[in-house]
């Protein structure tokens, strides 16, 4: 909606945003931006919780904020810790897929048939009601293919996570599956990774079989009685 806007530097943010994010590699901006984000929120709270601090924050590569500022606080339980360290990690996530989205969302929008939204006009519909009531609705029907593959890339990117401290699946199948003292079980065993690998690979492939059939589902209800192809394949169908 932003790259879209007739305001132009709202106009400038949508597209900027776009254009950045999905230049820089996934990687890179994990590293990158949750560090910022989390030195980001400790400078806010250092500014708030001590602003007679004589010391400067940053030192060299060290950045030192006071006790009061840090986030979470050192003597917090470890959910706290782990439960911060998760939606750290669901934010980037969604910046960094939310561009790709918008993306999508925007040549979707686009897509829709400008005579249709002439003939909106035409009826009285002023901009607002246009973009919700006919731009809206016939999008998904663009979109919803390029969001499909957007979803699958996002179930295989979550092994990412671990870049971030977070302990997803991959990171347990391999510290259960490798020999272990009774650290983790109640008794030592071989090295099982393998299998552990391979119940992850089953798992992927039946995750992602099921959201095929969630989104073919999804397209089909989305086509139903619109000009489109899959519309009128639908149509040759009941007739």
């Amino acid at each position: 909606m932003a790259a879209r806007s007739k305001i132009a530097p709202v106009s400038w943010f949508g597209k900027g945003y776009i254009a950045i994010v999905r230049g820089v590699p996934d990687i890179a901006f994990f590293l990158f931006f949750v560090i910022a984000l989390d030195q980001g929120i400790e400078y806010i709270r250092h500014q708030i919780k001590c602003p007679d601090w004589p010391d400067a924050i940053r030192q060299g590569n060290d950045f030192i904020v006071c006790t009061a500022a840090k986030m979470p606080l050192g003597n917090a339980p470890q959910w706290v810790h782990e439960t911060y360290g998760f939606f750290i990690a669901v934010f980037t996530f969604a910046i960094v897929f939310g561009a790709f989205a918008a993306n999508v969302l925007f040549g979707a929008m686009k897509a829709v048939p400008k005579p249709q939204i002439e003939t909106a006009q035409a009826y009285g519909m002023n901009t607002r009601q246009t973009f919700w009531r006919i731009i809206v609705p016939q999008m998904w029907v663009y979109a919803l293919p390029g969001l499909g593959n957007l979803w699958m890339v996002l179930i295989k990117a979550t092994p990412l996570l671990f870049l971030l401290g977070v302990e997803d699946i991959v990171y347990w199948a391999r510290e259960l599956g490798a020999t272990k003292t009774p650290q983790f079980t109640s008794y030592p065993h071989g090295d099982w990774r393998m299998w552990y690998f391979l119940a992850l690979l089953v798992f992927y492939l039946a995750f992602t079989r099921v959201s095929e059939i969630a989104l073919d589902r999804t397209m089909r209800r989305l086509t139903r009685g619109q000009a489109t192809s899959g519309g009128e394949a639908q149509r040759r169908v009941a007739g």
